[in-house]
């Protein structure tokens, strides 16, 4: 029997800081997803992806982790999204994988946007994390880390692999290219979910949001700037048909990245 995955890709318009209209939006835009596996957020997706402002940080236990559980519980599905965390005193732009029984698992930003002074204020990551649904094991990573392909290498042997982003429209070309090589290269299905509108710097983001398979071909293009959410099934059976077909991975380069 074909085992698929169906994930949901909110590409949505953040207001600068105002928490309550970003969750009511993402609220309003579930009630469009009859049934899905995983719901995928854009980056710090209650704020707007902020970095010298400290005072937007939530403890573990916020209102905005609250309110994650409760979605995920109301759509029986796992709810993905970035969040400035505030702990021990640290600040992280933390991955929030929690699914639909009210489990949390969390990665921490790795590379941290300079170009934003992101490094001055938040605290680098230091683990990824593989989450396994449904039968997929998923690598969720944070915008930035997708320029670093060292990183994101297929050690861990995963199959999907996903980037939550706030990515402007001045780069968008190389969010583009660098999605489909990530695909290629870790044969894999990869997920890049990105925003719209401008944020409080006059910065546009133009969506985007993309879906390759293996081989790199688009599943899934969403290359407007508007309010949506999609869904696009992956199938771990094709997955393992291209990979038995072309054993690119048996080939690499073993090393270990400190």
């Amino acid at each position: 029997m074909d085992s698929n995955l169906d994930v949901s890709i909110f590409q949505i318009d953040l207001a600068h800081k105002d928490k309550e209209q970003n969750l009511n939006l993402i609220d309003k835009l579930s009630d469009h997803i009859s049934s899905s596996d995983i719901l995928l957020l854009p980056e710090m997706f209650n704020t707007s992806f902020i970095t010298n402002d400290i005072s937007i940080a939530e403890e573990m236990d916020g209102p905005t982790m609250r309110w994650m559980k409760n979605l995920a519980k109301k759509k029986s599905a796992s709810v993905v999204g970035t969040i400035l965390i505030k702990e021990d005193e640290l600040y992280y732009n933390r991955l929030l994988w929690v699914n639909k029984n009210g489990g949390v698992q969390y990665y921490d930003k790795s590379h941290l946007f300079s170009l934003a002074k992101e490094d001055k204020y938040i605290t680098k990551g230091k683990n990824k994390i593989i989450v396994n649904e449904n039968g997929f094991n998923i690598c969720p990573l944070i915008c930035y880390d997708i320029r670093f392909p060292v990183f994101c290498r297929n050690q861990d042997e995963y199959d999907v692999l996903i980037f939550l982003s706030s990515w402007p429209e001045k780069r968008i070309d190389a969010w583009d290219t660098l999605l489909k090589a990530r695909s290629i290269e870790n044969q894999c299905f990869t997920i890049g979910v990105n925003r719209v509108g401008r944020d409080f710097s006059g910065y546009l983001f133009p969506g985007h949001s993309l879906v390759f398979d293996s081989l790199g071909n688009p599943l899934l293009d969403m290359a407007n700037n508007k309010n949506m959410v999609q869904q696009v099934v992956l199938s771990k059976d094709k997955l393992q048909l291209q990979r038995r077909q072309l054993k690119f991975l048996n080939d690499r380069d073993s090393f270990i990245i400190n």
